[in-house]
C-alpha cells in the first residue's frame, strides 16, 4: 500500500488516505482502497474500519478527471470507482468517514458510502457533476434521492452547491457534525463501545437496516428471525441471568442502567 496508511488496534484499523497534492480518486487509489476493503471479507478481529485524510483542506476531493472520457481505460477506471463504493456498502464491518475537509463529487460518494459519517466546521460535502457535463458516477443521486427527497435532491443536483457539516446532517448526507477539538473524544467513545461487539452484531444490525428500508414486512421477519436465534443460546441466557442478578429489572434500572451493564460484564468475565 503506497496511498494508505493502515494501523490496527483492539479491533479498529484506521485508514489514513494519503494521495498527494488533495487526494484524488485515482485509478491506483481506488485500487489500493478496493483491495484493502476486499482483503477483510474473512476478517472477524477487525470491526470498525475508520477512513481519515492526510490533508488539513480535502477528505477526498473528486474522482480523477483525467479517467472521465470514452476511452476503454478511462471508462474501466470509471466503474472500478463504481465497484469501490458498491464494495465499501458491503463491508461487514463497521465503516466511518471522518471528514474534516472538503468531500465533492467521488469524495462526498465515499463518505455516504459508509456506515457512519461525522464532519468538523471545517468540511463541505457536494456533488457539482454536471458542471462538467456529467451525472454523479458513484451513487450519488442515488443517495441523494434517498435520503433527501425529491426537491431537496434535485436542488442540491442542479446547483451543486457545497453543504456545511450541520446543514449535511440536517439532511442526512452524514451521521452528525462534531466539533474538531470534540472529535478524538468523541470518536473514542464511540470504538470504545462498538469494538466491544462481535463482527456479527454489526452485521446482523446492518442486514436488518438494510432489509427494512427496502421493505419494512422483510426487515421484520428477519429481525424476529435473529431474536429468536439469538434468544436460544447459552450467552443470551448467561447474560440474562447477571443482569438480573445485578439489578436487572427493579428500580436500579431507573439510575443506573449502565452500572448495571458493567456490574454484568465483570460477572460473566470471572
Amino acid at each position: 500500500m503506497k496511498k494508505l496508511m493502515i494501523t490496527q488496534e483492539a479491533g479498529v484499523a484506521t485508514v489514513l488516505i494519503k494521495n498527494p497534492p488533495v487526494n484524488i480518486l485515482t485509478i491506483d487509489l481506488i485500487n489500493e482502497l478496493n483491495a484493502f476493503i476486499l482483503s477483510l471479507k474473512d476478517d472477524r478481529e477487525t470491526k470498525v474500519v475508520v477512513f481519515k485524510s492526510f490533508h488539513e483542506a480535502f477528505f477526498i476531493a473528486h474522482l480523477d478527471l483525467n479517467v472521465i472520457n470514452g476511452t476503454s481505460g478511462g471508462q474501466a477506471a470509471s466503474i472500478e470507482f463504481n465497484h469501490m463504493i458498491a464494495n465499501i456498502k458491503a463491508m461487514k464491518q463497521l465503516s466511518i468517514a471522518v471528514v474534516d475537509g472538503v468531500a465533492r463529487g467521488g469524495g462526498n460518494e465515499f463518505v455516504m458510502a459508509c456506515d457512519l459519517a461525522y464532519g468538523t466546521e471545517n468540511s463541505a460535502f457536494a456533488q457539482p457533476e454536471l458542471y462538467i457535463n456529467i451525472p454523479t458516477g458513484g451513487q450519488g443521486a442515488v443517495q441523494f434521492a434517498r435520503r433527501l427527497g425529491k426537491g431537496k435532491a434535485l436542488q442540491a443536483l442542479l446547483t451543486g452547491a457545497d453543504f456545511t457539516a450541520q446543514q449535511a446532517e440536517t439532511l442526512n448526507i452524514i451521521t452528525q457534525f462534531v466539533l474538531k477539538a470534540e472529535l478524538d473524544a468523541f470518536l473514542a467513545q464511540l470504538l470504545s463501545i462498538i469494538v466491544d461487539w462481535e463482527i456479527r452484531d454489526i452485521v446482523m444490525y446492518k442486514e436488518i437496516i438494510a432489509a427494512s428500508i427496502k421493505d419494512e414486512a422483510v426487515g421484520t421477519e428477519l429481525e424476529l428471525r435473529y431474536f429468536l436465534e439469538r434468544a436460544k443460546e447459552e450467552k443470551t441466557q448467561a447474560i440474562i441471568a447477571a443482569f438480573l442478578k445485578h439489578g436487572g429489572q427493579t428500580e436500579r434500572e431507573a439510575n443506573d442502567m449502565q452500572g448495571i451493564f458493567v456490574d454484568t460484564a465483570v460477572e460473566l468475565s470471572k
